[in-house]
């Protein structure tokens, strides 16, 4: 990140599409903060506030005298928590400084839609925010309320579906494992339902690590049990099978995942299922990363 006319407060994260992005940072950290499975946000430096708009926009000015770049991120954990009206003065900074980009993105909590109408998410897309990622983790209420989501089925839909009125591209994240062994089968089926409700644009599932320890997950979840990998496995297996989706765009790639997965549901969806079924009946021909190459 030298060079670049950004202040950053590391560790910054963005999603694995946006590697090729420059990220801008118009919040630090996360205004929830309380889901017992992330540590992204939770050292000291990263506590949340919204970064100060003038500083924001002189970053843009400059970046627009010193760069040449088509696509944004605005960070951190959840950039839609900011009144319409200071995203849309970002916004069309962007567009005044930077012309040349083409489509801005950000993370987004449920949540921090519940104020937003779908007019307002409207003016957001005609002034250039064209996708949001929103991290789901999974459609079972038991699972979202174990691990402190702050989230419900409904919330998530609700979300999703101002977005998708909105003209907001979608790309949705579960993380399989996340209802551990006990909860495993309905976090897979309610996870697919939600998503059959929604119908996103993009859907990606991660495997839920816990690199630091699962000592906070477990004050709300004290019997979880992690699933292994055969059970991993099951777990896509089942929500593939239950996924009725019209055009969306599958993705189970990032690092974390044992076995790559890349389609459309549901053209694919005969394709994938046998991929992971060869996954648990013969894993030695399926090509799956070994422990060393995974990772967040």
């Amino acid at each position: 990140m030298q060079g670049i006319p950004i202040r950053y407060v590391e560790p910054v994260f963005r999603p694995p599409s946006e590697a090729y992005s420059l990220i801008l940072p118009v919040t630090n950290g996360c205004s929830w903060n309380k889901c017992t499975f992330c540590e992204m946000y939770t050292a000291p430096q990263k506590k949340f506030r919204a970064r100060d708009e003038a500083e924001v926009l002189e970053e843009i000015r400059r970046c627009g005298e010193q760069l040449i770049v088509d696509r944004i991120f605005l960070a951190d954990g959840d950039a839609l928590v900011l009144p319409t009206r200071r995203l849309l003065t970002i916004l069309d900074a962007i567009r005044t400084h930077m012309p040349q980009v083409q489509r801005v993105s950000s993370y987004c909590l449920p949540r921090n839609l519940r104020k937003k109408s779908v007019s307002e998410l409207k003016e957001l897309a005609d002034a250039g925010l064209k996708m949001a990622y929103v991290g789901a983790e999974s459609g079972d209420d038991e699972v979202l309320a174990r691990v402190n989501k702050g989230e419900t089925y409904a919330s998530s839909l609700d979300a999703l579906q101002k977005l998708g009125e909105a003209g907001i591209t979608r790309s949705v994240m579960i993380l399989n494992g996340l209802g551990g062994q006990a909860l495993s089968e309905q976090h897979a089926r309610n996870s697919a339902l939600l998503m059959n409700e929604a119908q996103p644009e993009y859907l990606s599932t991660l495997v839920v690590s816990f690199p630091l320890g699962d000592e906070r997950l477990r004050e709300q979840f004290p019997d979880f049990a992690p699933l292994n990998q055969a059970q991993l496995f099951n777990e896509v297996e089942q929500m593939l099978a239950t996924l009725e989706l019209n055009d969306t765009v599958f993705r189970s790639d990032h690092a974390s995942n044992y076995l790559v997965l890349k389609g459309n549901l549901g053209a694919d969806k005969a394709r994938l299922l046998a991929q992971v079924r060869q996954a648990i009946e013969h894993p030695e021909q399926a090509h799956l990363r070994q422990e060393w190459q995974r990772g967040l």
